[in-house]
Parts: C-alpha cells; sequence; structure tokens
C-alpha cells in the first residue's frame, strides 16, 4: 500500500478541549477512505490538521511525503477541499467562477480555458456555463463547488459532508461524482456522519468520536472483528419459531439463536431467526436438520453486519 497520508499520534487541543486525540492513519492512494463520525467529533479539524491550515499540539502528519507544517502551500498545491458549506458568489456564472478560481489556484493561463470546460462538462454543467450561480439549484451548486476544488488537479480530495442538506436527487448525484473521481485516480478523504453514504462509497472507513478513532478498516474486518463468529438469517413458518429455535440450539456450532421480526414483510405469517455461529460450510448442515424435522424454510442467507451495525457497536464499547 502506497500511503499518500499518514498521521502519527497526531493531537490538537483548543484549550482545555481535546480535539483531535493521538490520531494514527495511513490512507492509500487511490482509495475513498471515510472518516466518519457526529457532528464535533473532531473531523473537520482534522482535515485542516492535514492540510496546514491548523497546526497540531502534537504529533506528526505527512501528506506525499510532505509536512504540512512546514510545508503548508506546496501540500495544498496537491489537495482540494470541498467544505460543508462552500461560498459561491451568486453574481457570477458558472464559467466566470471556475476561471477566477483558476487564477487564484496559480492555474497557468494557457490551461484555464481547457480546464474550466472540461470540468464543466464532467460535471453536467456545459449548458448551464454563462448562467448566474444564483439561480442554481443545491445540486448544481454543489456540483459547480466540486468543479472549483479540482481546478488545479489535486491527487487528493477532501469532501466535508459534502450531501448536508441535499435532497435525495442531489445526493446521488454527489455520490456520482465521487465515483467518477475515484475512477479517475484521486484519493477521496471523506469526512461524513451518513453512514449509509460511507457504506455504499468507501473502501475503508475510520470511526471517530471525540477525536479518537475507535477502530480503522474495511467494512468486512471491522465487522468481523466486533461480531465474533458468523451469522445466518433463517425465515420459517411463524407457528414453528419455538419449535425451530430449540432445534438449532441442540446444533454444537451454534451460539445464539433470536427472534428478528414476527411477520416477513408480505402479510404472510412468518418468523426470521438470527443464528449465531454458523459459518458458511456449517449452513448445508443447519438447512438439512431442519428439512428433517419438516420444517418450511422461507428463507436462509448470511447475515453481515452493516457499517451502522459497527458504528454503533464502537460507539457502545
Amino acid at each position: 500500500m502506497t500511503a499518500v497520508i499518514s498521521t502519527q499520534q497526531l493531537t490538537r487541543r483548543f484549550g482545555k478541549t481535546l480535539a483531535v486525540d493521538a490520531l494514527t492513519l495511513e490512507i492509500a492512494e487511490g482509495e475513498v477512505f471515510g472518516f466518519l463520525g457526529h457532528n464535533g467529533a473532531g473531523k473537520t479539524t482534522t482535515v485542516r490538521l492535514i492540510n496546514g491550515v491548523l497546526l497540531p499540539t502534537s504529533g506528526t502528519v505527512r501528506v506525499l511525503g510532505l509536512d504540512p507544517t512546514v510545508d503548508g502551500a506546496k501540500v495544498r498545491a496537491h489537495t482540494g477541499v470541498l467544505t460543508e458549506t462552500p461560498a459561491l458568489d451568486d453574481r457570477l456564472t458558472a464559467r466566470s467562477t471556475l476561471t477566477y478560481f483558476a487564477d487564484m489556484f496559480g492555474v497557468p493561463k494557457a490551461e484555464v480555458a481547457r480546464r474550466v470546460d472540461e470540468l464543466l462538462e464532467l460535471f453536467d454543467l456545459g449548458g448551464r456555463a454563462a448562467e448566474k450561480v444564483g439561480g442554481f439549484s443545491k445540486g448544481m451548486r454543489q456540483r459547480l463547488a466540486l468543479a472549483r476544488t479540482l481546478l488545479h488537479e489535486p491527487q487528493i480530495v477532501f469532501l466535508d459532508e459534502p450531501t448536508a442538506g441535499l435532497d435525495p436527487a442531489a445526493t446521488r448525484e454527489v455520490h456520482q461524482m465521487i465515483q467518477q473521481l475515484r475512477a479517475r485516480g484521486h484519493t477521496v478523504f471523506l469526512a461524513t456522519h451518513n453512514l449509509a453514504e460511507a457504506e455504499r462509497l468507501c473502501d475503508r472507513v475510520a470511526v471517530l468520536a471525540q477525536g479518537r478513532a475507535l477502530a480503522v478498516g474495511s467494512i468486512a474486518e471491522l465487522a468481523a472483528r466486533l461480531h465474533r463468529g458468523h451469522r445466518l438469517l433463517v425465515e420459517v413458518g411463524g407457528e414453528r419459531q419455538a419449535q425451530v429455535t430449540e432445534l438449532l440450539r441442540t446444533l454444537p456450532e451454534v451460539k445464539l439463536v433470536e427472534a428478528v421480526q414476527e411477520h416477513n414483510g408480505y402479510g404472510q405469517s412468518g418468523a426470521l431467526l438470527r443464528v449465531h455461529g454458523v459459518a458458511r460450510e456449517h449452513t448445508p448442515a443447519v438447512v438439512a436438520r431442519l428439512t428433517a424435522a419438516g420444517v418450511p424454510i422461507y428463507r436462509v442467507e448470511p447475515d453481515t453486519p452493516s457499517l451502522e451495525d459497527v458504528y454503533f457497536a464502537l460507539e457502545h464499547g
């Protein structure tokens, strides 16, 4: 793994408040890395530390081998940051907005027109390039803000709550943009408290609480660490729930059987059971045992913990 961002015991205090607490991370080139936590968990402060906008109280950070505490300008030449509430001038057109910021970012003058046109097309704003931003929807404004973030062709893109306040359609547009960034080879640092968003988009995540990383890894890795053993969902006839529960408990590999719900959502009587301890290789034996007992089986599937399961398991210890 080629790490483009590395922190070691990174810490930042504001007076008596510990905003970032001994954070150690390595983020690989080309991955979408989710930085998860509720508001006030330290996500935005971490983004500022990595980009050299804030200095750490202690610890170290490296971005593409550079130290942001002494080479902040060089680091920011390779990073793009989309803040939670990006400011746009409603009086400017989409094209003039990008042209103005291209000059601010030091894009070579010979390259400005090409990059502006390319980004307007990439984010489906080419047909609205001459319109003033004041008439844009929230989704269009977010697309323009992300286009602005990419003007200087950064290797690493930081997105701080990029879908906050957006409707479902605009949120889907932003998700598609993040997938486009990955396809173009960018490393994406996604700071969010939207767990469904992170589960859909991220290769790995860090779960943050009170400035401290509780866990780092892929969702599958974290789920395996927190939920020992394997789980299986079995849906059977509702009238047989008690019998099936007792039968499953007699199997040596089964650690626990719990009812998940009383009905299957289709208006039919049924019982959904979560069976703990059943690995993939044990599934045929479990099904055979139930079939031999004459149990009607409507569904059998692995029960993989979601990111929401993992997140709240970590938060509550």
